[in-house]
Parts: C-alpha cells; sequence; structure tokens
C-alpha cells in the first residue's frame, strides 16, 4: 500500500511539473552579447488573471492554462513582449528597452508608429531628435510631416505649432502625462524644453484620452524627459550658430543604490549679436538669456514606485528696434520689446504596484507651477502670473480577465489668472474637479475598442462632460485600421496665445465676455506596411475634422484692431494626409509627406456681418521630405530635409476703402516658399560632432514688419510674419556622452 501511495504521488508530480511554464527573462548589456537578469519582471498568460514575477535570478514558473497560449511579459521601463507557448515548457525572453520599438511599432528608422495603441500615435525617439540641433521643442518637428512650427511674429521670437490645420493651443501638451505648455506658459513654452532633456516625443492626432484631462481637441503631445537611471550617467552639448546662439546642456545621472537614483538636467542659452539682415532697423531676433534646470529622484522597488523633483527657470529677452536699450523702456522716441519670465514647478508621482496583479496599479500625479512673465511692447506694459495645481488620482485593473481592462480616477485643476495690459485687467480663478471613466477591449491586441467620458464640475463655467471612443483593427498582421471620436473644451487666455500680434498699433477690443471653446473631432486612419523586393516601408493616410460649437475668434480683418469674441456661424477644420516612409537599403531612410487643410472660420466684417472665410495664416498645402543616411556603426550620418509651404491667407493691411463691399477683405495671399535643412555628423565611442544648417536657400520675408519706418504710427503691425524672418542659418555642436 505504501509502495502504490509513493508511486501515485510521484506520478501525481510529474503530471504538475508538466503543466506548468518555467523560463528567464533577461535583458541585453549594452554594446555586448552578454544577459542581464531581470527581477521582478511581470509574466502573465493573455485574457486572464493567472500571473506571477520573476525572482532575484530573473526566472519564473507559471501553470499552464487551456485558455490561453499568450504569455505576457512586462516590466517597468520595458516594451512588452508577447510569445505565443507551444509544447515547449521552457522560455528565454529577452525584453527590449523603451527606447528599442522594433517589437510594437512599424519602423521608419527614427520615427514609427505605435502598433498597439488604439490612438493614432506617431513616436519621435532619440535618434530622431538627433537629425537636427533639436535646441528645445520648438525645433524638435523639423523632420515631423504632422506637427509644423513657425515664428508668430517677426520680434519676440516666440513660436507656434500647428496640426490637423488649427493651432498648438488646441493641442494637449503634457510632460510625463502632466498638462504643461497651456495657460500663460503657451507663448514661449516650446522654448522652455531643452532638446538633449527629451527621451521621446509621442504625437496623438484627434482627441486624446479622458484621463489626462478636457483640454483635448485635435491632438495630444507627450514629451518624456531623460529619466534617473538612465545608461547614461554624464550628457553634455554644446551648440552654436553663426548668428551668435549659443547653447550649453548638462545631463547628470547617479544610481545611488538598487531602489534610489536622482538625475539632473541643465540647460543655458544665449544670443546677444544684434542681427538686423533685412535692413529695417528691427532686430530680426530678439536678444535673449535663459538658464533652466530640472533635479528629479527616482524610488523603485517591488510595490512602490515613486518620481518627484522641481524645475526653475530665468529667461530674460529683449527686441525691437536696433538701438533700444533697456534703460530706454516706454519712450516713444525708440520701440522696444522685453520679457522676463520666472517659472517654477515641483512635480511627483506616485504609483502601488501590484507584483502578484501585474494589471491593476494605483497612481497619484501632483504639479504646482507659478508663471510670472512681466512685457513691454513699446510704451504698453503687458504683466501676466498664473499659479496651477493639478493632482491626478489614477486606478486600473480588469473586470473578469485582462480582455477587459478600466481606468478610473479623480482629478483637480486649480488655475490662478491675473493679467493686466494697457487699462485691461484680465482676472478669474478657475477651480475644476472631475472624475473619469476608461473602458477597453483588447482581443489579442487585434481589435481594440476605448470607450471613456469625464465629468468635470467648472465653478465659473459649469458641468462640462466629455466624451471619447478610439478602435483600432489590424485587418492583417500588415494593414491596421484605426478611428476616432471625442469633445474636448478649454478655457482660452487671448492675450498670451496671440502674444506676438501685440507688436502693432492695434487696438484690443474685447467684444464680449469670452466662452469656452467647445470641439467635436472625428478621424480615422490607415496603415499598411509593405515589401517590394529587399525594400521594406510604410503607408499612412489619415483624415480628421474638428467642428466647433463656440470658438475664440481672434479678428484681425479690420487692420485698426485685435477683436475678440465668441463664434456666430460656421467654424471647421479639415485634415488629410499621407506619408510614405521606405528604407530601399540598409541605414538608408526616405520619408515623403503630403498634408492638405481645409480651415475656415466665420468673422464679422466691419459692418458687423458675418463671413466665413479661410483661418488665416494655414498653408492648405504642404510636402515634406526626408532622406537620412548612416555608415556602418554610425560612424557618419547625413540628414537632409525640404519642406515646402503653400500659399496662406494673410488678413488686409491696406487703408480702408470708403465704400467697403462686405468679405471682400480677403485677397491678400502670402507666396508659398521652400525650406531646406541639412546635417552631417561624425560619432565617436563617446563624442559626436555635427554640422547643419537651416533655410539653406536663404529664403526671406520681405517686409515682415509693416510701417516698421514709424514704430508708433497707425501702419505698425509685426505680427503677420508668415515666413523666415532669418535667412541661411549654420550651426554646428559637440555630445559627449559617458555610459554606466
Amino acid at each position: 500500500m505504501k509502495t502504490f501511495l509513493a508511486g501515485l504521488l510521484c506520478l501525481i508530480s510529474i503530471s504538475l511539473s508538466a503543466q506548468r511554464i518555467t523560463g528567464s527573462v533577461n535583458e541585453q548589456v549594452a554594446n555586448s552579447t552578454k544577459l542581464s537578469p531581470i527581477s521582478g519582471a511581470n509574466v502573465y498568460w493573455a485574457g486572464t488573471t493567472q500571473a506571477t514575477v520573476t525572482d532575484t535570478a530573473g526566472l519564473f514558473s507559471i501553470p499552464r492554462l487551456a485558455q490561453s497560449n499568450l504569455l505576457v511579459i512586462s516590466f517597468v521601463g520595458f516594451r512588452n513582449d508577447t510569445v505565443k507557448v507551444g509544447a515547449d515548457s521552457e522560455l528565454q525572453v529577452v525584453l527590449r528597452s523603451d527606447q528599442t520599438l522594433d517589437e510594437v511599432t512599424v519602423r521608419s528608422g527614427s520615427g514609427s508608429i505605435d502598433r498597439l495603441s488604439p490612438h493614432q500615435t506617431e513616436i519621435i525617439t532619440t535618434r530622431a531628435l538627433a537629425k537636427a540641433a533639436c535646441c528645445n521643442l520648438s525645433e524638435s518637428f523639423e523632420t515631423n510631416a504632422s506637427v509644423s512650427v513657425s515664428y508668430s511674429d517677426a520680434v519676440t521670437g516666440s513660436k507656434q505649432i500647428q496640426m490637423l490645420g488649427l493651432s498648438g493651443t488646441y493641442i494637449q501638451t503634457n510632460v510625463e502625462n502632466i498638462p504643461s505648455l497651456r495657460g500663460l506658459g503657451s507663448t514661449f513654452g516650446l522654448n522652455f524644453i531643452p532638446g538633449t532633456w527629451i527621451q521621446s516625443i509621442d504625437i496623438g492626432k484627434g482627441a486624446g484620452s479622458v484621463v489626462n484631462g478636457y483640454e483635448s481637441m485635435t491632438g495630444q503631445i507627450n514629451v518624456e524627459l531623460q529619466k534617473p537611471d538612465t545608461q547614461e550617467k554624464l550628457y553634455l552639448n554644446t551648440y552654436i550658430n553663426n548668428f551668435g546662439r549659443a547653447e550649453l546642456n548638462l545631463n547628470l545621472a547617479h544610481q545611488i543604490n538598487k531602489k534610489w537614483s536622482t538625475g539632473l538636467l541643465t540647460h543655458g542659452s544665449t544670443l546677444q549679436n544684434r542681427i538686423d539682415k533685412n535692413g529695417d532697423n528691427f532686430l530680426d531676433l530678439p536678444l535673449y538669456s535663459q538658464v533652466n534646470a530640472v533635479n528629479r529622484w527616482k524610488f523603485q522597488d517591488e510595490k512602490w514606485m515613486a518620481q518627484f523633483g522641481v524645475k526653475a527657470l530665468v529667461e530674460d529677452r529683449m527686441g525691437g528696434q536696433k538701438d533700444f536699450e533697456r534703460e530706454m523702456r516706454g519712450s516713444d522716441q525708440t520701440y522696444g520689446f522685453g520679457a522676463k519670465i520666472n517659472r517654477y514647478e515641483f512635480f511627483s508621482k506616485i504609483a502601488r504596484l501590484f507584483p502578484e496583479q501585474p494589471y491593476k496599479g494605483l497612481g497619484l500625479i501632483v504639479n504646482a507651477a507659478v508663471h510670472d512673465s512681466k512685457s513691454y511692447f513699446g510704451v504698453n506694459n503687458y504683466d501676466g502670473k498664473q499659479k496651477t495645481f493639478y493632482a491626478n488620482l489614477i486606478y486600473q485593473s480588469i473586470i473578469g480577465n485582462t480582455n477587459h481592462s478600466y481606468k478610473t480616477g479623480l482629478s483637480y485643476l486649480l488655475d490662478s489668472y491675473n493679467e493686466r495690459y494697457r487699462n485691461l485687467t484680465l482676472a478669474r480663478n478657475e477651480s475644476v474637479p472631475g472624475a473619469f471613466f476608461e473602458y477597453t477591449y483588447n482581443h489579442l491586441d487585434k481589435f481594440v475598442f476605448v470607450a471613456g467620458g469625464r465629468a468635470d464640475f467648472h465653478n465659473l463655467y459649469g458641468t462640462q462632460w466629455t466624451p471619447r471612443v478610439h478602435l483600432k483593427y489590424s485587418l492583417t498582421d500588415q494593414t491596421t485600421l484605426r478611428a476616432s471620436a471625442g469633445k474636448g473644451f478649454r478655457v482660452s487666455n487671448p492675450l498670451a496665445e496671440y502674444y506676438g500680434n501685440l507688436v502693432s498699433a492695434r487696438d484690443v477690443v474685447f467684444r464680449e465676455n469670452i466662452r469656452p471653446e467647445k470641439t467635436w473631432n472625428y478621424g480615422a486612419s490607415v496603415t499598411q506596411e509593405f515589401t517590394l523586393g529587399n525594400m521594406n516601408g510604410s503607408l499612412i493616410v489619415d483624415f480628421y475634422r474638428t467642428d466647433f460649437e463656440n470658438q475664440l475668434v481672434a479678428d484681425f480683418e479690420d487692420p485698426r484692431y485685435i477683436r475678440f469674441y465668441n463664434l456666430e456661424g460656421k467654424a471647421f477644420a479639415n485634415s488629410f494626409q499621407a506619408e510614405v516612409n521606405v528604407v530601399p537599403v540598409k541605414r538608408f531612410e526616405l520619408k515623403l509627406a503630403y498634408r492638405l487643410f481645409d480651415v475656415k472660420q466665420t468673422v464679422r466684417d466691419i459692418y458687423d456681418q458675418n463671413v466665413l472665410l479661410p483661418k488665416m495664416m494655414v498653408s492648405r498645402d504642404r510636402v515634406l521630405f526626408n532622406a537620412g543616411y548612416a555608415l556602418p556603426y554610425d560612424k557618419w550620418k547625413f540628414d537632409f530635409t525640404v519642406q515646402w509651404n503653400g500659399k496662406k491667407r494673410l488678413p488686409y493691411m491696406g487703408s480702408l476703402p470708403d465704400h467697403h463691399i462686405p468679405g471682400n477683405l480677403n485677397s491678400t495671399m502670402a507666396p508659398s516658399f521652400y525650406n531646406l535643412n541639412a546635417q552631417i555628423t561624425r560619432t565617436f565611442p563617446k563624442w559626436d560632432i555635427y554640422l547643419g544648417g537651416e533655410n539653406l536657400a536663404n529664403f526671406r520675408q520681405k517686409n515682415p514688419i509693416m510701417g516698421a519706418d514709424q514704430p508708433f504710427g497707425q501702419q505698425f503691425d509685426a505680427g503677420m510674419a508668415w515666413g523666415p524672418v532669418v535667412g541661411r542659418m549654420i550651426y554646428a555642436g559637440l555630445r559627449y556622452k559617458i555610459v554606466r
């Protein structure tokens, strides 16, 4: 009997052993073929709650289940891997870093489309950022077809972006999922994030997730900064161009122990050379100096992950007539512009992890910021101060199995604004508690459906409902369809958003109390991978439409005024884009993209009649071509970009006729133009040396400032810049890094 029981127990043991999957999870050591074990990685069967984690040696053991043969392996900082398990019971999995996108993206070399996301999301990697000098975020889109960047005027140096035919104010721009470039920070905010701080940029078209707020209307940009536990413990970048602009960036990262790490990101830049290439007696670029720094800390163990830190920025810029000095401020003899900005932030992100339930998580994001700016335009002062507090509590889990997951939580936004311009005082306090819920159905990553909604209780504008839906379906392994629809809501800041237009003789007129802007955005896209011989490539086609329920109308049709009022009538933006990425031979990347906009807005003419006109300063057509080639081991890298910008409508800038015909002030068109950029990089084991040029064709808008000879006269206007203000720019730089 004892022998029988012993044999039975032995058979049971063998049977149970045969029904378990064991294996190891590793990462590849940089510049080596060696593997390093990953401790605490999540291992679970897709569509079930059966999960485990790897031990200190990177090993795991998990029961085999009949209902799923897809084993998912995930770990913070690495891309998820999904393994189809057959008869084998011993697995070796090598996870790739977040920066290695082959497993989950349609590759186009340095840029990629996130294959798993239901949102139409393009990822700009550090490799793409290195294709140009990329001194700050505004210069990070030079090789990107979806986002275009231009100067907003010919004096202040502020830049603006456009996507889906609308300005960047309709894009929710986050830094590590914290809403950042908004409010008064939207004026110069693109200049406040140095390119060397950026790890990656995610560009999502259409309405974004409700988890991040209600302000996403045409898209969402999320910037990921370099982390404290990055492989580069020292990164140094220097830059100088022929105009005299000089920059120095130093990133430091230190791993204190297994759980703690800290990082310091620093930036300093300046331009003190007075440039007036067109001879209009105005500086083509403002003089400026900026000091910017971030100190951040990171803690991580099996159950907790926390990041927190502080940011500080001080900037001083001055422009105007070439002979203007700061002590002349307020003079009506020499026109000057100046802006002093101080910005301070605190941020923290805390996450509770559940190693035995990797699908479950609880996170809290907290951010506090103070933005203080003091500006002057000739004899007019504009001072603005914004205080912001933001908190977002997020809980995620599943319903039954991992095919059905959800995110829910609570948010709170507190904004305090105080602005003064001439005799105008604009002050308001916004207190907005909110709640959200987002459900996701995922069938083997082939079909993904996301439906979410949020309710925000605005103290000034009442309850706001924001529904959004996203859909992704993979017809084949090479063909993916996406569709989305959603509502957006935002409160505008007219003076900050049209800051550059204050450099003019125009009078600012608020014709009524400005209501919040509301939009509905709809869109669809198709991504097709293909192979022609030995050439791999992808084709991406998308169409989006944005309809406004209400819009802030900034009316420049009468050259005497900037008139702000609420929309009466129609306003919409249609956007079509087709992009082809191919790799004809190894290390040679080509991109060709065409974009078409149909953007119209109802404005009032001088007789108060509503007229539907094409939106000013928006090119109907745009073409981008980019070519990049690298020699083996990236010793030499060559990059060339051509941008063609089509004609765009300008508001009427002449004297008003005695017998004005309603709706007939829209005949002025800015011409089309080309912009050529190129860069050559020589790479050494620890050094990169780069030489490049922008606007190599030396195209310039001939008269970017109207009435420049009489800046205190009625015809003065520097806010109608539609093209490059300065000509050809040559730059050079050096990068040095020490890895762990």
